[in-house]
Formats: C-alpha cells, structure tokens, sequence
C-alpha cells in the first residue's frame, strides 16, 4: 500500500528537481563564456531550441531529483521514534 506521505515526498523532490534545473538552465545561458546563448541564437528556430534546451534541463533533474528522493525515502530506517 502506498502512503500518501510517500506520495507527497516525492513530489516536493519532483519540484525541487525541476527548480534546480531551471536555475541551472537560467545559469548556463546567462553565462557568456560558455557561448551556449550564442549556440542557440544561430540555430534556425531559437525559440523553439531555447525551449527544449529548458525542457530538458527541468526533466532532467527533476527525474533524477525524484529517483534520488524514492531511493532515499524507501531506505530510511523507520525504527527510528518520530519527534
């Protein structure tokens, strides 16, 4: 049986992935001396690439965010007395 505590965990580490990619997308085309602003203003749509760029960035971590909270909220020992 699933618990809805679970449920919950694991979409606030869902949502926290997804910020942190956002954070890190913003982060990385901002940055001039990476030149991936520049990379995504030469390609022929770069809207939509900026777009998927973001997209990717935010799935990303969000799915990583969220396996990594899973792994950890199953593993943790329940013996433990809650305060």
């Amino acid at each position: 049986m699933i618990k809805p505590s679970l449920l919950l965990e694991v979409a606030s580490h869902a949502a926290m992935g997804i910020a942190v990619g956002l954070g890190f997308a913003f982060l990385v085309t901002h940055i001039t001396g990476l030149g991936i602003a520049a990379l995504i203003n030469y390609a022929p749509a770069p809207n939509a690439v900026m777009l998927m760029f973001v997209g990717t960035c935010a799935i990303a971590f969000g799915i990583g965010a969220t396996l990594t909270g899973l792994a950890i909220t199953l593993t943790e020992d329940s013996d433990t007395p809650r305060r």
